[in-house]
């Protein structure tokens, strides 16, 4: 049984769709669970799988823990997986109200919270997390920030994101790369570096803004391409016009698919002020494409430097340039995108993900359900 807080397209949200999906096709019974109302989820739950909403009205609802608790009862799952802090917080108060003993993961995706009304909520979620039975985090760099912090379980995982990598593979003709490019506003000729991801603060787009005026002072044509909207496309706009390259920079809006956007760019990048293991990325690369990645996170457990992409300094705008410089040779940058992707079918394929999955629950499940050990070995 998998919960979220709401099924819609965050990226916890999608990654906790995402192995539920592919564990159903591998002919595990998986259920879905959403405290919140349900939105756009794409489930594939076949085998008698199911979806409830448990319709919680505000932070904790006391119904909806109790309605929680009663399905647990009537399921009766050998393992809950929570995505992030707040669904675990409603599971692990679910299991003390229903009868059956499950085995309890979560899944954690966040890395610095920035805000304080978070950190004073993580003092509390602690006590879920180390009564659970095992913790997943996406990278080792972020594992070790929260055991440092005291936010850690019986057992603690690191499995990194995944993505499906026949759905991202570099399909598009060069006719139709070309068109889309056109349809922008950008020729063949130009050094289109591309960023796909919200526009929040934390993204910190405006720096992508900066590199393409300095590139452009150069004697590169350089053009941005952010796949994405949000709160910070008036002050990228202004930050646009006020270097003089408002008609180089071009912002897509939402796009439920980003793939033939990323296909149309040379280069993507992330300017990050804050990030865990950006999915993005991972999906940029399996596209063919070479990233260059603020060094936040487990961007140097993603990226190897000089190979699939670049790493630079947060907020260093001048080393943020160089290395693009050195990929406006698109020779070079079509040899580091061919590595990327073979690096993506190595590491962080959804296939590799969700193998690790599958052996972790079975493994968790036989500590609580010993019957279970004999199927284990015979499985594996």
């Amino acid at each position: 049984m998998f919960v979220t807080g709401c099924l819609f397209t965050g990226g916890a949200e999608r990654h906790a769709v995402s192995v539920m999906s592919r564990l159903a096709e591998r002919g595990h019974q998986c259920h879905a669970v959403s405290v919140k109302q349900p939105r756009g989820m794409g489930l594939r739950l076949s085998g008698g799988g199911t979806l409830r909403s448990l319709h919680a009205s505000g932070y904790l609802d006391a119904n909806a823990v109790m309605d929680f608790a009663a399905h647990i009862s009537t399921i009766k799952p050998s393992a809950i997986v929570a995505a992030n802090a707040y669904a675990l917080m409603y599971a692990w108060l679910a299991l003390r109200l229903s009868r059956p003993r499950a085995a309890l993961m979560v899944t954690y995706h966040s890395s610095q919270l920035l805000a304080i009304k978070e950190r004073l909520q993580m003092l509390l979620y602690r006590l879920f997390f180390r009564t659970a039975d095992c913790s997943v985090f996406v990278c080792h760099t972020q594992r070790r920030y929260w055991e440092r912090r005291g936010v850690f379980s019986r057992r603690n995982e690191v499995i990194y994101n995944g993505v499906d990598t026949d759905a991202f593979r570099d399909r598009w003709s060069a006719e139709e790369r070309l068109a889309l490019r056109c349809a922008l506003g950008f020729s063949e000729a130009d050094y289109v570096i591309g960023l796909s991801a919200l526009l929040r603060p934390e993204k910190n787009h405006v720096q992508l803004v900066d590199a393409v005026a300095r590139l452009c002072s150069t004697g590169i044509s350089a053009r941005a391409l952010m796949i994405g909207d949000g709160e910070t496309r008036a002050a990228i706009e202004a930050r646009a016009r006020t270097l003089g390259v408002a008609n180089r920079i071009a912002i897509t809006g939402l796009k439920e698919d980003v793939r033939p956007y990323v296909a149309a760019c040379d280069v993507m990048a992330l300017c990050s002020l804050t990030e865990t293991f950006s999915l993005a990325a991972i999906e940029a690369m399996a596209l063919s494409r070479p990233v260059v990645h603020s060094d936040v996170g487990g961007a140097a457990e993603m990226i190897a430097p000089g190979k699939t992409g670049f790493l630079f300094p947060v907020g260093n705008t001048e080393a943020f340039v160089e290395k693009l410089a050195i990929l406006s040779d698109r020779s070079v940058s079509r040899q580091m995108g061919r590595e990327a992707r073979a690096t993506v079918e190595t590491l962080f394929s959804e296939k590799t993900m969700v193998d690790r999955y599958e052996r972790t629950l079975e493994e968790i499940c036989a500590a609580v359900h010993p019957e279970h050990a004999d199927r284990i070995n015979a499985t594996h």
